[in-house]
């Protein structure tokens, strides 16, 4: 169950419209690694977590202050849209610079949102729930979630440096403080699934692993790259993070199979197959004659 607090979490409030600024602002509510995903991804998480209690309880926390994230920057993007030029000579008849914003604005936000933000990111392709990963297993999850964290801060900070609306820049403010601290609730609740005996590396820890290939490949580095710079780092020597093997480094890798040779296709798919002479020859004209 679900209820709405009318209230926001931290204020969004522009000084002054910018509806190219609003533009980019689409990119941290709809992109891969916006406030959409993160609410989505987090919810489902929680929603399919078969552990009830703390890891579920988080999981729905952290997603429903992300869907509190995504009301903000809505109402920060129509509020950055009210008063915008809807057509160019309106845009330059009291300003001349404003055919720039004019022309850095989405069309989109106007013909399709009524002056409101839309579900898309700055270059306009709508939001996907491809973006979302819910695998059922939380240490993967988890991973997953500091990465996202990592990339939607990322994302903020960028647009931190392209706004000189002071406004603006304090509501940014505020979710990369936010960002800082889930990218911490994440790596936090990776610890405890190690700690609680839980979850493992590598993921899925459960999988019982194959000795021979383990042992042959599962910790040796090869070394495709002329130098030595990766084969002197902490990757390439000294216990693995998983604490199961010794990390070594290969600087020949080597081929453990010969080059494929696939048999004739299905002539009835038209390909090119070998000619049995040595050549090759066209199944569509076999086929003719």
């Amino acid at each position: 169950m679900f209820s709405h607090v009318k209230d926001l979490q931290f204020e969004a409030k522009p000084d002054a419209p910018d509806a190219a600024f609003a533009r980019r602002l689409q990119e941290v509510l709809g992109g891969k690694w916006g406030e959409m995903t993160v609410a989505n991804q987090y919810l489902f998480q929680g929603w399919n977590c078969r552990l009830p209690g703390k890891y579920k309880d988080l999981l729905l926390d952290v997603g429903t202050e992300e869907v509190g994230h995504v009301e903000m920057i809505v109402t920060m993007i129509s509020r950055l849209l009210d008063s915008a030029p809807l057509a160019l000579s309106e845009a330059v008849a009291d300003n001349p610079g404003g055919g720039a914003v004019y022309a850095g604005s989405n069309p989109a936000h106007f013909i399709h949102g009524g002056g409101g933000a839309l579900p898309v990111d700055a270059s306009g392709v709508p939001w996907n729930g491809s973006y979302v990963t819910a695998s059922g297993n939380l240490l993967a999850d988890f991973q997953l979630n500091v990465t996202a964290e990592a990339q939607g801060r990322l994302q903020v900070a960028r647009l931190l440096n392209m706004t000189d609306d002071p406004g603006v820049k304090q509501m940014l403010r505020f979710l990369l403080a936010r960002d800082t601290m889930h990218q911490n609730i994440w790596l936090a609740a990776i610890e405890q699934l190690k700690e609680d005996g839980l979850e493992e590396m590598p993921v899925p820890e459960a999988f019982p692993d194959s000795a021979e290939f383990t042992d042959e490949f599962g910790y040796t580095y090869l070394g495709f790259s002329s130098g030595v710079d990766a084969a002197q780092r902490r990757w390439a020597s000294g216990p693995a993070p998983d604490g199961r093997g010794e990390f070594r480094y290969d600087d020949n890798p080597r081929a453990n199979a010969p080059e494929p040779v696939l048999p004739p296709g299905d002539p009835r798919l038209y390909g090119t197959n070998p000619d049995p002479a040595g050549g090759v020859v066209n199944t569509v004209k076999s086929r003719l004659t």
